[in-house]
């Protein structure tokens, strides 16, 4: 999250908020992204199995692995099909990306995350329930701080 997080403070500068520019330049963000959908897939995508194994250490979340790669999620590549491929390729891709991109990038320009005190990040548990859309096993409790005042506590669920 510090390198993600390095980069978009970089290019955002003094802003209050990140714009569509500032984004096209985070490629490290963008490493982020495809690591996410890479290992939390969209569940609304016909069921696939795995027939031969395409990335190494596949379970471990490393987004380096796509900085020196032309993989991308729009469907060329079938290592990493996100939103399907082809004719039956989701139509809403490309204001999903762009949406995903300018919220997750201003909400890691503009806060510091932290997990309640007591904690740990193996406590943090990753399971979802089963059915259309991913809901999580158990709530993550995060919190924010903003990068200015860093007395200025806001809770997510």
């Amino acid at each position: 999250m510090k390198k993600v997080q390095e980069e978009l403070r970089i290019f955002g500068g003094q802003k209050d908020f990140l714009d569509e520019e500032d984004l096209q330049k985070c490629i490290y963000l963008n490493a982020v992204i495809k690591e996410t959908f890479r290992l939390y897939p969209v569940p609304l995508l016909m069921p696939k199995e795995t027939n031969e194994k395409s990335w190494e250490n596949p379970q471990k979340f490393y987004p380096e692995r796509f900085l020196e790669s032309s993989i991308d999620v729009k469907g060329q590549d079938f290592e990493l099909i996100p939103f399907g491929a082809g004719r039956r390729i989701c139509p809403g891709m490309h204001m999903g990306l762009a949406a995903l991109e300018l919220i997750l990038g201003n909400l890691l320009y503009s806060f510091d995350w932290e997990l309640p005190e007591g904690v740990k990040n193996e406590d943090v548990d990753i399971e979802s329930l089963p059915g259309l859309a991913p809901y999580k096993k158990n709530p993550l409790y995060l919190i924010a701080r903003t990068k200015m005042e860093l007395n200025n506590d806001i809770y997510i669920v």
